[in-house]
């Protein structure tokens, strides 16, 4: 009876073990989904992400001060940049892009995409900066301001401060070329379903991560002119700190992609070509075939709303901000030196709402809850930093008694808050809510519907804002047209708000009825 009792025993204290071996590996990989061995992968690739993220961080931070605070200018000359420069850039770089991917191969055109970017950065820096003064046509775009129409003010200001609109194109594309096309595109040639499932939740972490990182250099460095002795240009300083850093991160994310390729992806443990599922070829449509897709369905008309209705509305508002905060910080230095903070706020916040928020609204409240704050948040926050705006010298008497600050500071920290928020929103719930929707349906309306979607919400969600600005810029300056801009973005919200509405209910019919596509 003793032996049978030990034994018992021992069987009862293996399956103790063994049961929680099998909770303790469940937990691990909620928190830790890597299998040691992927690490040699991971860790480059999530290297290479960090410094692309990073240096694109840095270099928006930068366009952002020089542009606004430029003479001549203001936060208006973004709304022409964006139209009238990054879109026909980016057309001619595919161009571009397009004839060398027959020239060269995979590892070179990435080279060859990559080194210009970083080549005309420390040429901005060496030559274009220090040479402002004789290259800006200065006294020529006074004359055509004085003389032109209010709303061709800000496009001549784009002439005026040539290297620095030029200087704003390039960090644009850096994003849409080396974090979107060149990462991503390797990223998936070379990654397998199963990694991907496991790899890309991180990569999310890490790019929010580098986005604190810049913050911390860049306000390091913007704060540096206030030890400089007197006659020696603090932006200069500032740029050439970044200019350096960015430079060296370029040339780290160049050593890792060839340490990557030659010795990882020559591993058939970590990459296998036969093993990569191909994605199937995404449908080519117009925007004319988009449109027409997109009337047909609802359902897929309301995605198309959310989409469209979050580009315009945060491009108007981040252009109306920037424009008060202009005010607030004039000097570009304090106008950098703010945004590197702004960046620690967004990093932040988004790590804290995707660990804590996105997951637990979704299982608690549903789709519907989830999808609707992106567009509250928008909406409360934007009432009280228009409220602050449109009615300045009337708040001021009760913001200086309330907080003993002026209604210029009360607005631009509001409006912190508020591109915060949106920003931190986005990524971890409009995106994922938006994702979402395309679950239950027929593949054929995934990949259609989804290609309308692209091309709708990229051309209306990134132009709409900027040209609703320059149309109502022909009224007059930022500060005449806040009203205006206030009541479009007010509609836009709640248009947005039943069209998520609406969508909520027809998500949660198709989810229990699948094979309906009314």
């Amino acid at each position: 009876n003793l032996s049978i009792e030990l034994n018992l025993t021992k069987l009862t204290v293996k399956r103790v073990i063994i049961m929680n071996e099998h909770k303790f590996g469940r937990i691990r990989q909620i928190l830790w989904p890597i299998h040691n061995y992927e690490l040699k992968k991971l860790i480059p690739m999530l290297l290479m992400f960090f410094f692309i993220s990073f240096n694109y961080s840095v270099v928006r931070n930068i366009k952002d001060a020089l542009v606004i605070t430029a003479p001549g200018s203001g936060a208006e000359t973004v709304t022409y940049l964006k139209f009238w420069g990054v879109i026909p850039a980016a057309v001619i770089f595919m161009i571009i892009y397009a004839e060398l991917s027959n020239l060269l191969s995979k590892a070179h055109l990435f080279y060859a995409s990559i080194v210009p970017f970083v080549i005309f950065f420390i040429i901005f820096d060496l030559v274009l900066y220090p040479m402002r003064d004789i290259l800006h046509p200065h006294e020529l775009a006074i004359k055509w301001q004085e003389s032109a129409p209010e709303g061709l003010y800000y496009f001549i200001a784009m002439f005026r401060n040539w290297s620095f609109s030029l200087f704003y194109i390039f960090a644009e594309l850096w994003g849409s070329v080396v974090l979107s096309l060149l990462f991503w595109g390797f990223a998936n040639d070379t990654t397998n379903i199963e990694e991907s499932k496991r790899f890309y939740a991180l990569f999310g972490v890490g790019a929010n991560l580098a986005l604190s990182a810049s913050g911390f250099v860049t306000t390091h460095y913007a704060s540096i002119y206030k030890t400089l002795p007197v006659g020696i240009d603090p932006m200069q300083v500032t740029l050439d700190g970044l200019i350096a850093t960015f430079t060296a991160c370029g040339v780290l994310i160049i050593v890792i992609y060839w340490w990557i390729n030659r010795y990882i992806l020559t591993d058939k443990k970590f990459f296998d070509a036969s093993k990569i599922k191909k994605k199937e070829a995404k449908p080519k449509m117009s925007l004319k075939d988009s449109l027409a897709f997109l009337t047909h369905s609802k359902y897929m008309l309301y995605i198309a709303i959310l989409v469209v209705a979050y580009g315009i509305c945060i491009n108007l508002i981040e252009v109306t901000w920037k424009g008060q905060v202009r005010l607030l910080y004039p000097n570009t230095n304090d106008f950098l030196h703010f945004m590197g903070r702004y960046n620690h706020f967004v990093a932040f916040t988004t790590i804290f709402m995707m660990l804590f928020v996105t997951g637990n609204v979704l299982r608690v409240f549903g789709w519907r809850v989830a999808a609707l704050i992106t567009p509250v948040v928008l909406l409360i926050t934007g009432v009280l930093f228009f409220a602050l705006i449109i009615f300045m010298d009337e708040a001021q008497p009760i913001v200086e008694g309330i907080f003993s600050t002026t209604t210029l500071h009360a607005a631009v920290i509001v409006g912190l808050i508020q591109n915060v928020m949106s920003k931190s929103a986005k990524y971890s719930l409009f995106d994922p809510t938006k994702e979402m929707t395309y679950i239950p349906l027929d593949q054929e309306s995934k990949v259609k519907g989804k290609a309308a979607i692209d091309v709708v919400g990229s051309r209306l969600g990134k132009a709409g804002g900027s040209l609703i600005q320059q149309g109502l810029l022909f009224i007059g300056p930022l500060s005449v047209i806040t009203p205006y801009i206030a009541a479009i973005i007010l509609a836009i919200i709640s248009v947005w708000i039943a069209a998520a509405y609406k969508l909520g209910s027809k998500f949660a019919y198709r989810s229990k009825h699948p094979q309906s596509y009314t």
